[in-house]
């Protein structure tokens, strides 16, 4: 198997399916954000270059991104390939990641808008043990308990909500939009239904993966 591209808007529910792939055909995940701060981290030539536009509150550059994909294709994990995560976004980076990489697949994982909404502004977590809670999907078992360790203590992220998922999603929107066609163009896209079961939704991913 060649590699893979997995895509969707953020609360689509692409982390999930991510870790149903890799357990399903061993590719290994490649986030560009992980590879950045392992990068910095391990202080390599890339990871100073990638630093250095960090620091300045700039975007690293497409080439930077490139050239820590292409350290991390020659790792021995990647040699049947890998699931690249939240990249390419554009079609500069699309056109650039095919001169280094074949992808065979692109999964793209599609959720209406309101549903995202939904799903993220319902989002709260508990304070002191950071157990998961939704007001639709998961609420508490008892009111304003925490069904792990009892506490009282909730808390939302700040930016979970409608205004700031609704900017969030249009900007995704006018990013992958041209990339979706890009890839349509080649005949390896692949669009899912994500406001459907969970297991429903990996079993029709692996089906085209097989």
């Amino acid at each position: 198997m060649k590699s893979i591209v997995l895509f969707g808007p953020p609360g689509a529910g692409k982390g999930t399916q991510a870790q149903r792939i890799m357990n399903s055909t061993g590719l290994p995940q490649v986030s560009t954000g992980d590879m950045l701060r392992a990068a910095v981290s391990a202080g390599t030539e890339t990871g100073v270059k990638a630093k250095s536009f960090m620091d300045a509150g700039e975007l690293v550059p497409d080439d930077v991104i490139i050239d820590l994909i292409k350290d991390r294709i020659k790792q021995p994990d990647a040699v049947n390939g890998v699931m690249f995560d939240g990249f390419p976004r554009t079609i500069p980076q699309a056109e650039a990641l095919s001169e280094i990489c074949e992808v065979s697949h692109v999964i793209a994982i599609e959720v209406p808008d309101s549903k995202i909404v939904e799903r993220i502004c319902g989002r709260f977590t508990c304070a002191d043990c950071s157990a998961v809670f939704h007001d639709t999907f998961k609420p508490t078992k008892v009111l304003n308990k925490c069904d792990s360790c009892d506490s009282s203590n909730f808390k939302r992220r700040a930016d979970d909500n409608e205004s700031t998922v609704l900017s969030r999603l249009n900007a995704y929107h006018e990013q992958t939009s041209p990339l979706a066609d890009w890839y349509k163009s080649r005949n390896i896209f692949y669009p899912f239904n994500g406001d459907r079961p969970i297991d429903e939704i990996t079993t029709d991913i692996l089906s085209v993966l097989q």
